[in-house]
């Protein structure tokens, strides 16, 4: 009968990846017997096999945020279910669970005879700007231009056809660049929220919170705008999407590397808070917290509408880290009871939610000049 865990070696070593892969470093292991894993991405699996979060669900919740932050960025081929079992001590019938959910929920795809790789939502178009772009020893427009017709020319369309193809092709990406509909379930609306406020202002275009629960009314009534949403949901939202014939986008999440970094470095038994608009941020940070450190930390949650748990956050932790919506609310909190406090906990704040590309990368989807062609 398989189990969880298969016991961890001791010594280190280097293990062979795929083809294309660096050699996988494996530095004994962690606490609890649990192994590290270091990757050259510098992306770590921690398994704490002691812990009450069961190994699959740590595992699918770290290889989840490696996605969603681009350690693995789309197209990349993970580790096989043989590495990852040398790695972790998980054994290899778990580990294929935890790619058989990520691949069920759209995270990945299976490659028969190849491997497990990132899911590649949509590659990236190459938006060409107008003329005076040409100087900059970009491809002949015309030419390309050209290419397209005859491609469809000799596929057997019309020049009537070939119009009519290119026309709704380009009203469609039009139609799908007139608004931002940023949509999470309504249990984690926050995440929307911590999008939207980082997109509105780069963005020429309206931004709308639209809950999940509510999008497919909202794009009944009007089938403009392309649809944003964390990586975690984006197998629904691609769905409802698909079906009004608007465009689904998944951003990328900041890989943290700092705050990450800070943590690691907290002595034990320091107590950490953390505090979010963001449930769901909440519960993903506390699991992958928990990998690394284990019971290293006293962890504590807050959203920052709840003000008797965020005090008590605050009175306890010696540190916290929180989103810049939570910001002005800690900071009013600690004002107004600073007495009660035996020590001011240092405050940090993350200061993006997205990645630094991925607000790029959006605005070249929907059609958007980057701000250097603008100019």
């Amino acid at each position: 009968m398989a189990t969880d865990t298969q016991p961890a070696r001791v010594e280190s070593e280097i293990v062979t990846g795929p083809q294309d892969t660096p050699p996988i470093v494996t530095t004994g292991i962690a606490p609890y017997g649990g192994r590290i894993a270091t990757w050259p991405t510098g992306v770590r699996f921690h398994i704490q096999q002691e812990s009450d979060i069961p190994a699959s669900t740590q595992l699918y919740n770290q290889i989840c945020f490696a996605i969603a932050a681009r350690h693995y960025p789309p197209g990349h081929r993970l580790p096989s279910t043989r590495q990852l079992a040398m790695q972790t001590g998980l054994h290899r019938n778990t580990i294929s669970k935890v790619y058989r959910q990520l691949e069920t929920d759209g995270v990945v795809e299976a490659m028969a005879g190849s491997g497990i790789y990132v899911r590649d939502q949509q590659k990236p178009r190459e938006i060409k700007t107008p003329p005076h772009i040409r100087n900059r020893g970009v491809t002949d427009l015309d030419r390309e231009v050209r290419k397209c017709v005859d491609g469809l020319l000799n596929a057997g369309c019309t020049l009537q056809q070939t119009r009519e193809l290119l026309t709704r092709e380009i009203d469609w990406r039009l139609r799908c660049g007139a608004r931002v509909l940023v949509s999470t379930p309504r249990e984690d609306i926050g995440a929307s929220m911590l999008i939207s406020e980082e997109l509105e202002p780069c963005l020429d275009v309206p931004v709308e919170v639209v809950p999940m629960e509510e999008l497919e009314n909202v794009l009944e009534s009007s089938s403009n705008g392309t649809v944003v949403t964390s990586r975690y949901f984006l197998q629904p939202v691609e769905e409802l999407a698909k079906k009004h014939g608007v465009r689904a986008v998944a951003v990328d999440l900041n890989d943290f590397r700092h705050e990450l970094a800070m943590l690691k470095e907290l002595r034990q038994g320091s107590c950490v808070g953390l505090v979010s608009i963001s449930p769901g941020i909440l519960r993903a940070a506390e699991v992958i917290l928990h990998s690394m450190r284990g019971n290293e930390l006293l962890l504590m949650t807050a959203t920052p509408d709840v003000g008797s748990r965020l005090l008590a956050l605050l009175r306890a932790s010696s540190h916290v880290l929180c989103d810049r919506p939570s910001l002005p609310l800690v900071e009013q909190s600690l004002r107004q009871n600073r007495s009660q406090l035996m020590r001011m906990p240092q405050v940090h704040c993350a200061e993006s939610y997205l990645s630094a590309d991925t607000i790029e990368l959006l605005r070249k989807e929907i059609g958007l000049q980057t701000p250097a062609a603008a100019s």
